[in-house]
């Protein structure tokens, strides 16, 4: 059997693409990694293994804890990591979701042509720069109170659709509808509260940003074709999450079960996994917590697409209906869910904990929206700046290798500080305007940190979730113009 050796990390190969690290120790079960040797040669050279091996002593880990080809460090649990985690005898953890809750990531289709943009690339930069609100700190699409961040926690999406900030066929093609009704506001810490009320409909800083991209190629024609997908079509990106409030969420819930179950915490080997054990009262409100923030960062990217929605009627003067400004679809990626799957022949409920990771429903799954039930849920994989992103859609093989998940993007190589020190945001802005990408963001250093040369390969990491049918490539994008906090 081959084997890649890791510093102390000892992998075996399972089957192409597919990468075991053998139970020992403390490890409930094994870990995986899918990754192809280049890919596996810079998932090493951080901590994500080490990560991936400390999250399998989480109780209730079920068959193994995974690591998706864009893997990299995280806080505790691996970004790119998926554990299933028995909801009887396992636990929650805030760790394996993420500070961002449900930070996630829609794309809108239009039926605009790139020569439609051409020559209007910098009034659209600037016109979506000047009215999505974005950056660090306060300010949202809309203006709010207390009472309408607990209706925006409680009802999601359907909350936009009664405020008139979102059309019934928004909801039809979100993940869960845009709603969890298992959400409780009242689980919600008031400073939560306080923290995302003055941001609701914005983008936030750090990775989160909104692209105008065009379609460049298209693999699976008759899945295209239902996505509403061809080439040369212009289309949106929006990525973005719960801001302050997801954060405070994560932090509240770490603090409240590291103090409430330190025997827990005694035995794993990382502070940043605390886990509230299955059953506990933290563990249910926790997950009601966790809900409502995911709420509120479905509503986040609903009111930045309205608001996008209302740019382009300006710039091209014609309303959004006629442009067919429709949402193609919107996933989580920050995110731990109640799901069945079968687990030696028998159904059970996990808590599938999702951390830079998106749900990969296949084709005929109940969970998939009705319009793409015959061809799989739509997954949206972000690239770079500077490269291309995709559209995949879930491949027949993900429920069994991933409960159900694949890759979230391209996955960093290099840290955010380690970023400014190698890059300058002004010379980033000129390669890319070389390359027709007009870029505007809130500071140079922003766009430093997110230069396309700290990101992995993208056609890689698609390539390796293809080959493996846990996500089938649909389509590949290019950006046209991007906005970043």
């Amino acid at each position: 059997m081959d084997t890649y050796e890791a510093g102390d990390v000892t992998l075996q190969k399972v089957r192409e693409y597919v990468w075991e690290i053998p139970r020992e120790g403390g490890m409930n079960t094994p870990a995986r990694v899918l990754a192809s040797e280049r890919l596996l040669d810079e998932i090493s050279e951080d901590k994500t293994l080490e990560q991936l091996k400390n999250s399998t002593h989480l109780p209730g880990v079920t068959k193994y804890a995974i690591c998706m080809p864009d893997g990299h460090q995280g806080y505790g649990f691996p970004v790119g990591g998926v554990a299933g985690i028995d909801t009887e005898d396992g636990c929650i953890s805030p760790g394996a979701v993420g500070y961002d809750i449900n930070c996630g990531v829609r794309m809108m289709r239009t039926n605009l042509s790139y020569d439609d943009v051409r020559g209007q690339e910098e009034e659209l930069v600037e016109s979506l720069f000047a009215n999505v609100p974005s950056g660090l700190g306060g300010g949202g699409v809309v203006e709010s109170d207390l009472a309408t961040v607990d209706a925006i926690l409680d009802r999601g999406m359907e909350w936009a659709l009664e405020e008139g900030y979102a059309v019934p066929e928004d909801l039809a093609h979100c993940e869960d509808e845009g709603v969890r009704h298992d959400s409780d506001p009242s689980k919600v810490s008031q400073k939560a509260k306080d923290r995302g009320k003055n941001q609701i409909g914005s983008l936030g800083s750090g990775n989160h940003f909104l692209e105008v991209q065009r379609v460049t190629d298209t693999y699976l024609d008759d899945v295209a074709e239902a996505y509403g997908l061809e080439e040369d079509q212009i289309v949106v990106l929006i990525h973005c999450g719960s801001r302050g409030l997801g954060h405070q969420v994560c932090t509240d819930y770490l603090r409240k079960i590291e103090k409430a179950h330190g025997g827990l915490l005694s035995k794993l080997p990382d502070k940043e996994l605390a886990a509230a054990p299955a059953g506990s009262h933290l563990a249910e409100d926790y997950y009601d917590a966790m809900c409502a923030a995911i709420n509120f960062a479905w509503v986040n990217r609903q009111l930045v697409m309205h608001r996008t929605r209302k740019v382009f009627e300006r710039v091209f003067d014609d309303d959004w209906e006629s442009m067919g400004m429709d949402l193609l679809y919107d996933v989580a990626h920050n995110i731990a869910k109640k799901e069945m799957h079968t687990i030696d022949g028998e159904e059970k409920e996990l808590y599938v904990h999702r951390k830079g990771a998106t749900r990969a429903f296949p084709a005929g799954h109940p969970e998939v929206p009705g319009t793409y039930l015959d061809v799989g849920q739509p997954i949206i994989i972000p690239g770079s700046m500077g490269a291309g992103s995709y559209v995949l859609r879930g491949g027949e093989a993900s429920m069994d290798l991933t409960f159900g998940s694949t890759a979230h993007g391209a996955g960093r190589v290099m840290s955010r500080t380690q970023a400014k020190k190698d890059y300058w945001g002004g010379d980033v802005q000129d390669e890319l305007a070389q390359q027709h990408i007009y870029v505007k963001a809130q500071s140079g250093a922003t766009v430093a940190e997110e230069a396309p040369g700290v990101y992995k390969d993208v056609d890689e990491v698609v390539r390796v979730s293809d080959a493996l049918g846990i996500g089938d490539k649909v389509a590949r994008t290019f950006p046209v113009c991007n906005i970043k906090g």
